[in-house]
């Protein structure tokens, strides 16, 4: 008889008689009596394993239970990086298709974007964009209603999207961990005056995430994310953000910091008034003008 199956296939922890029930809920050709054979064969693996095939003879698959191994590959989102990037990488890593993988997300995330949980993942070689996206989805949601939880008591969707649209502009605007709360105090104090953020982070979102702010993209872009035309945090995060990040957002630094301009790739220079921040600016290009020569 020839058994039907996915090239990796999962097989859950416990005794030989659940795998093959477990495998029987799953439409595969197996019964009662291979639970025997199988016990001959040895103890079936755990967890997802590369089967290479979509048809085998029984035999070939009860062995495959016991003896295959899950070709693993190592996937790594960084803090800061968006779904549009990071879904292309699973594109090309798993020789995946694209639009399959847009679809799939788009059927299982919670929000358009800032679903996934930064951390390199080991996914087997053979996996369905399906799989891929109720794995990584599954396993970030877990992971941050955990965290929620610990902070809060509870998960609100609503409250939680709110923390990930601040969490995403300090993920793209801090030059460190040890900053985030000093932006995140800039982010609610400038909204609590009615002030515009006016944050080029804001703008790394999608396709752009590693696209530099120009005058004229602040001038042609209308959409909601170009915190220099429309008052308020965006409608959703703007990229995929750490936890760090995320604490920042619900505890920011108590400040009265409305500005910033960054000094080098390691950190910002704050302050609350404007004066003072366009004087910091204009040291800043005497000073790079200085170096130029």
């Amino acid at each position: 008889m020839i058994v039907k199956t996915n090239e990796v296939i999962y097989i859950p922890k416990g005794s030989i008689n659940n795998i093959i029930t477990h495998l029987q809920e799953k439409n595969y050709e197996v019964t009662k009596l291979d639970s025997i054979i199988l016990r001959f064969m040895g103890s079936p693996q755990s967890g997802w394993i590369y089967i290479g095939k979509n048809k085998l003879t029984r035999g070939d698959f009860l062995y495959k239970l016991t003896k295959a191994k899950a070709a693993m590959k190592d996937v790594t989102l960084i803090p800061g990086e968006t779904t549009y990037i990071f879904l292309n990488t699973l594109s090309d890593l798993f020789h995946l298709d694209r639009v399959k993988l847009q679809y799939f997300y788009e059927k299982y995330a919670l929000y358009p974007e800032g679903n996934f949980v930064p951390n390199t993942y080991k996914l087997p070689y053979g996996i369905t964009e399906e799989m891929i996206m109720r794995i990584l989805l599954g396993n970030s949601l877990k992971k941050m209603k955990e965290f929620s939880l610990k902070v809060f008591g509870s998960f609100n969707e609503k409250k939680w999207l709110r923390y990930l649209v601040v969490a995403s502009i300090i993920q793209k605007e801090a030059a460190s961990v040890k900053e985030m709360p000093l932006v995140a105090s800039v982010i609610y104090n400038r909204l609590k005056k009615g002030m515009k953020l006016q944050m080029d982070g804001a703008l790394n979102y999608g396709k752009f995430s590693h696209v530099k702010v120009t005058a004229k993209r602040l001038k042609e872009d209308k959409t909601h994310y170009n915190t220099y035309k429309f008052k308020g945090l965006p409608p959703y995060p703007i990229c995929n953000v750490s936890f760090d990040a995320i604490k920042a957002a619900i505890f920011p630094a108590q400040t009265r910091y409305l500005y910033f301009v960054k000094i080098d790739e390691t950190k910002h220079f704050f302050t609350s008034s404007y004066k003072r921040h366009q004087r910091y600016i204009r040291k800043l290009r005497r000073r790079k003008s200085q170096q130029r020569k």
